[in-house]
């Protein structure tokens, strides 16, 4: 709260988010879910793999910056691995990526500054 930088690496809650589709993919045969589960099991580990967790200090990515990452990868890997995806996720990560730079520059303007919760 003090420097408005949110360090939660929530890369765990995603796992078990992509556990569960999968799981209801394999109890119902459900093959776009599965598509989702594996889309989402790629943009996490294309998180880890390129470094875009939350860092410990103001000034690197925190998890508002470490979302986006995982919303462009997840997009993008919808996009790309077929079941059905491409025509509504094509579009979502070709305007995340050619908003990277502008996204990126307005969640580190947040950081720094004491931020009031209210409670």
């Amino acid at each position: 709260m003090k420097e408005n930088h949110l360090r939660w690496d929530s890369l765990g809650e995603f796992l078990a988010l992509a556990v569960s589709i999968e799981d209801l993919a394999a109890k119902t045969g459900n093959a776009k879910a599965a598509t989702v589960a594996a889309a989402l099991n790629a943009a996490v580990g294309r998180v880890l793999s390129e470094n875009k967790s939350p860092g410990r200090k103001v000034g690197l990515i925190d998890n508002r910056g470490s979302h986006f990452y995982l919303a462009l990868y997840w997009a993008e890997a919808l996009a790309t691995e077929g079941g059905g995806f491409a025509a509504e996720f094509g579009p979502l990560a070709s305007a995340l990526a050619s908003s990277e730079t502008t996204i990126l520059a307005e969640l580190h303007e947040l950081n720094g500054t004491k931020v009031d919760l209210g409670g």
